[in-house]
């Protein structure tokens, strides 16, 4: 099945991995106003940056990695994630499985 999406949700796992190795290589994050951390919750924070990804807006993506830790980030993308195959799953009436091999061009299990 092909979908609309699959460009960008392939794009946005591609902007995930290369921030999960910017960071996953490197002791030093950066300095981030501990107000800013404070303001959102990583649940905010990973529906701002997978958004951002989509539409690929490099400002709002930093924006958003800002506002919690990476593994927060990470988290909460992947949560967002599997909630997204659920509700996709559910419209579709498929498993969640098929979904998600469908959004990322990968042939039937």
């Amino acid at each position: 099945m092909t979908t609309p999406f699959r460009g960008k949700v392939g794009h946005v796992f591609d902007v995930i991995r290369k921030y999960a190795a910017r960071f996953g290589s490197s002791s030093h994050v950066g300095a981030v106003d501990t107000r800013d951390r404070r303001a959102h919750n990583l649940f905010e924070a990973a529906a701002a940056y997978v958004a951002a990804c989509a539409e690929d807006d490099q400002d709002r993506i930093d924006e958003a990695a800002a506002w919690v830790s990476p593994e927060a980030l990470s988290f909460g993308v992947n949560e967002l994630a599997c909630r997204a195959v659920i509700a996709l799953a559910r419209e579709r009436d498929a498993s969640p499985g098929a979904v998600a091999r469908d959004l990322l061009g990968l042939p039937a299990a």
